[in-house]
Order: structure tokens, then sequence, then C-alpha cells
């Protein structure tokens, strides 16, 4: 199965109105940014046991860490989980940047660095 496929699955898989939902913002990601890398993380680790939530990315990023490694990852990330959806957004240097200017829009929310 293609990324493209799982993606819809994944998606297709969701209980109303969370589902619409991430279908909205999957729609409006792509009108964003058509040409993107896409990703889908299923959720599981190289032993095939579940870790986190299956994840959809969008985009690239490359993570540096301190040790000196890094790694290829998505720069948005969207994923269902049990009260709502998480929307992940990678390579912000402001870690305050996105909770001061659109905290008090955007409902419910929390902000990690």
């Amino acid at each position: 199965m293609n990324i493209q496929e799982q993606i819809k699955e994944y998606i297709a898989s969701q209980p109303e109105p969370k589902r619409s939902d991430m279908l909205e913002l999957h729609r409006v990601i792509l009108a964003v940014m058509p040409t993107c890398k896409l990703w889908f993380l299923d959720g599981k680790n190289d032993e095939n046991k579940i870790v986190s939530n299956p994840n959809i990315g969008y985009g690239f990023h490359t993570i540096n860490y301190a040790d000196g490694k890094f790694r290829e990852f998505y720069q948005i990330g969207i994923s269902a989980n049990k009260t709502g959806i998480s929307v992940y957004i990678l390579g912000i240097n402001d870690k305050t940047y996105l909770a001061n200017t659109y905290g008090k829009t955007i409902g419910t929310s929390a902000t990690t660095g």
C-alpha cells in the first residue's frame, strides 16, 4: 500500500467528526504545500510494537540532535488521539510563537518545546 492509500485509510478509520476534521486539515495543508513530501508513520517501532498514535506528515525537516546526530522527518504532522487531533509543527525557533500568536483563537491546546 502506498503512502496516499495509507493516509486515506487512516483518515477513513476515524470516527466522525474527527474524520471530517482530519480530512479538512489534510486538504488545507496540501493546498498550502501541494508538492510536499508525504509521510505516514503507523506508530510501530522496529520490533513492530505500538509506541505512538499513527500520524501523517507533510514536508521535510532535518532534526539535529545535541550529540551531532540528525534525523530526517516531516515539518508538519497530524495525528488522531483520544480527545482530538494533535498537530505537530517542527522547526520553529521561537517555541512561544504559536501559543502567543494563535493561542486565544484556536481553543483548547497545548504547546511544547
